[in-house]
């Protein structure tokens, strides 16, 4: 690999607004987000389709 040319990965915290925490890795140190895996609601179930046609 050729030097200088690949960031530095550091460990990371991303951090949700409703209070979920993921640690990975990232070239920033700390990411905060507005939605997760936890509270999305496709992934909670709680995802209501329109399926009503006109």
């Amino acid at each position: 690999m050729k030097e200088g040319l690949h960031p530095n990965y550091t460990a990371c915290t991303i951090t949700c607004a409703c209070g979920n925490v993921i640690e990975t890795n990232s070239t920033k140190s700390e990411i905060k987000v507005d939605v997760c895996s936890k509270c999305h609601p496709f992934w909670t179930g709680n995802l209501k389709q329109n399926t009503a046609r006109w």
